[in-house]
């Protein structure tokens, strides 16, 4: 993985600010803020993959991966808050608390994820995936959470679940199996809970955030 300079334009101080932190992460200007969250009810199957264009949210992920023996190390797990600017495939995110390694940036431009941190200083990488594992040993589905937090599945998903009035409540991509929690009758999920059958797991609140 080679590492190089990025140029950040945002330097927020407290966790109190997310919500002006969020609209400082995009990376190009002119994000929507779309609100939302919803429940669930009967399901049924086929969802389009279609997701919002531009969000901007804030909430807390942890995150949990299963004993190694081959490491002799147990489970272990960590959380951070965060801000994710959205604009197309473009996307910005602010980690605080970050899973061991501190304050976290990590930006894609849709050809190029770019991980910045007080621990392991800049790495870039393909995807966002590749960057997060490299960079903390997490594993988390960061390509598929655009469509999620849009309350849609993913182009790659298979076996897409609704309720009964047509919100994703499960999905599968992979080794990962998403569930989706609402807020009343809103459409867009409150908490995103993925796990793998071998005990990696992540699980993410979401604040939609309103202009």
């Amino acid at each position: 993985m080679s590492a190089r300079s990025t140029t950040l334009r945002h330097k927020p101080n407290k966790l109190a600010a997310f919500s002006a932190m969020t609209a400082a992460l995009l990376i190009m200007s002119g994000c929507q803020s779309l609100q939302g969250t919803s429940t669930n009810a009967g399901p049924s199957t086929m969802v389009q993959a279609q997701k919002l264009d531009n969000f901007n949210i804030t909430g807390k992920i942890g995150v949990t991966t299963p004993a190694n023996s081959a490491t002799n190390t147990g489970a272990q797990g960590g959380s951070a808050f965060y801000a994710w600017g959205q604009q197309n495939e473009r996307f910005a995110i602010e980690l605080i608390g970050a899973l061991g390694i501190g304050k976290t940036n990590i930006e894609y431009d849709g050809q190029t994820a770019t991980l910045v941190s007080e621990k392991t200083g800049t790495l870039t990488a393909d995807n966002p995936e590749t960057l997060l594992q490299k960079a903390t040993g997490w594993q988390a589905p960061i390509s598929q959470m655009p469509y999620w937090i849009s309350g849609r599945s993913a182009p790659s998903d298979s076996a897409p679940q609704l309720d009964a009035q047509g919100r994703l409540i499960s999905s599968v991509n992979g080794q990962w199996t998403a569930s989706f929690t609402y807020k009343g009758t809103d459409k867009l999920p409150v908490k995103i809970s993925a796990v793998q059958p071998k005990g990696h797991k992540v699980i993410m609140t979401i604040n939609h955030q309103s202009s």
